[in-house]
């Protein structure tokens, strides 16, 4: 009597659970020969917190916002598509938190100046002008032809015999323009704080909060894309490609020397630009 295979023999094996996002991170890292200092060099991300991550432990990165700038700049040195990683570390932390919209920030580009009044003063000068200055050539050339009494009222007279002397010009001249502001965004409000920023090439992954926790913006800009953000207190940012990013805080531009994949953190104030 033979004895055929049991039922559990036949039930199929169940799928292998996919590798974590650090030993993906660690598997990339050595298909592409790199050292943890070189991946450091590259991303400004510190050795142990790299080497902490392929052993998926994110305590060192200081906080879900950190950790996933770190994963984004760590995939992209070692040839990966950092999308998928994050997306696997927010589901397996019960999902991303949806962003709090910004209040409506302030723009200095979007304000148009008031278009110029005319200048009715000056225009009421320049008509009593010339009537004192009628009157004035009637009292002087009474006995003339009525010739010349024809041509002054035209304008002022030649060098002709009996001709009055031109009186001077007695308008006011018109107020003189105001000189353009040194800083691109000179409008910005004195009791706020005002950064701007804009990715002049390539592309960026950037984080911006309010001094109370409140994220203004965390996600990738490409070129050309532009963001303002704006609170009572503090900015604080993490700019993931800082070398490739324009930057303006209240009102005056931020001279730094960033490089392109160097990862930055900045706090602004009143009174800034200062790096934080």
């Amino acid at each position: 009597m033979s004895i055929g295979n049991s039922p559990e023999d036949d039930r199929p094996s169940p799928e292998e659970e996919p590798p974590s996002i650090g030993r993906v991170l660690h598997q990339a890292r050595i298909g592409s020969g790199l050292t943890f200092d070189e991946v450091s060099a590259s991303t400004r991300v510190r050795v142990p917190i790299i080497q902490a991550i392929e052993h998926d432990d994110f305590t060192r990165s200081g906080g879900d916002v950190y950790a996933r700038g770190h994963i984004r700049m760590i995939a992209q040195a070692v040839g990966l598509d950092p999308a998928p990683l994050v997306a696997r570390y927010d589901s397996e932390r019960g999902g991303r938190p949806a962003p709090t919209p910004a209040a409506p920030l302030f723009e200095a580009e979007r304000i148009r100046p008031e278009p110029r009044r005319p200048n009715w003063t000056a225009a009421m000068v320049a008509a009593i002008v010339a009537v004192v200055g009628f009157v004035g050539f009637t009292l002087f050339s009474d006995g003339e032809e009525p010739r010349r009494t024809t041509q002054v009222a035209e304008g002022p007279a030649g060098a002709d015999e009996g001709s009055a002397t031109p009186q001077p010009s007695r308008e006011k001249p018109a107020d003189p323009k105001p000189d353009p502001s040194d800083s691109a965004i000179a409008a910005v409000p004195k009791d706020k704080v005002t950064v701007r920023l804009t990715v002049i090439e390539d592309k960026s992954w950037i984080s911006a909060k309010a001094a109370n926790g409140k994220i203004f913006f965390d996600g990738t800009l490409n070129k050309g894309d532009s963001k303002t953000f704006q609170d009572d207190e503090r900015v604080d940012l993490i700019l993931g490609n800082a070398g490739v990013i324009e930057l303006y805080v209240n009102g005056k531009l931020v001279e730094n020397e960033f490089q392109p994949g160097q990862v930055q953190r900045l706090s602004y104030t009143e009174g800034d630009p200062e790096a934080g």
